[in-house]
């Protein structure tokens, strides 16, 4: 597909213009978030901006009535910097995140959606919200991958290659023309099952070029 023609797509469903799986609740929380953001995180303190925000997302939650009571902490896998893992069921894992890589709320979204759009059969399914201790995290739902081998990190660069992503550095890609950089591809965040490759934990990132109108090309 032509750079510029994704580009669009991809800035519809980051928008709510354009469907993606899972999509609606996500592409409803974004719009929200963007709406009232405004051009104020360029110019305030990046932590006290994030602050905000998370009020204004919390308001969002109540009123939509998406806060969660009846999860299930007992059937714990594992846990990063970033989020916890909970096995849901034999299809499905839950994961709790709180957004820690990113500089407010509505990046994580995105990345959310970008997931979606680009790797739909690991996709995220936002369930809702919940308040641990003093800490706000989003509850997503996933497909559980089961293994069959270890991933092979060339088969990652290849794949990433084939479809116009340049290995920069370690285990992160970035797209030049697209504008748009995935982190941490190692082999616990890729998986492997029969051979093919499922993308089941990733960091996107939007660069200013990613944004630029399609005139300016």
């Amino acid at each position: 597909m032509n750079v510029q023609i994704l580009r669009n797509e991809l800035q519809h469903v980051l928008s709510g213009k354009s469907s993606v799986r899972f999509g609606g609740t996500l592409q409803s929380i974004t719009g929200y978030l963007s709406n009232c953001s405004g051009t104020s995180r360029a110019f305030e303190d990046q932590k006290r901006f994030k602050k905000q925000e998370e009020e204004r997302l919390i308001s969002f939650i109540t009123a939509h009535h998406l806060w969660l009571n009846n999860l299930d902490f007992s059937q714990y896998v594992s846990e990063g910097a970033e989020q916890r893992v909970y096995l849901k069921d034999t299809r499905h894992v839950i994961k709790l995140n709180d957004a820690i890589y990113y500089s407010c709320w509505l990046d994580y979204f995105q990345n959310l959606l970008l997931h979606n759009y680009f790797f739909p059969d690991t996709a995220y399914e936002i369930l809702g919200f919940t308040i641990d201790g003093d800490q706000l995290y989003c509850v997503i739902q996933q497909n559980f991958v089961s293994t069959t081998e270890v991933t092979d990190i060339l088969h990652v660069k290849t794949f990433m290659a084939a479809n116009g992503f340049r290995n920069n550095r370690n285990n992160d890609y970035i797209h030049d023309e697209l504008g748009i950089i995935i982190e941490d591809l190692h082999d616990e965040n890729v998986l492997t099952k029969n051979e093919v490759l499922y993308f089941i934990d990733t960091v996107f990132f939007t660069t200013p070029q990613f944004w630029q109108p399609s005139n300016s090309f």
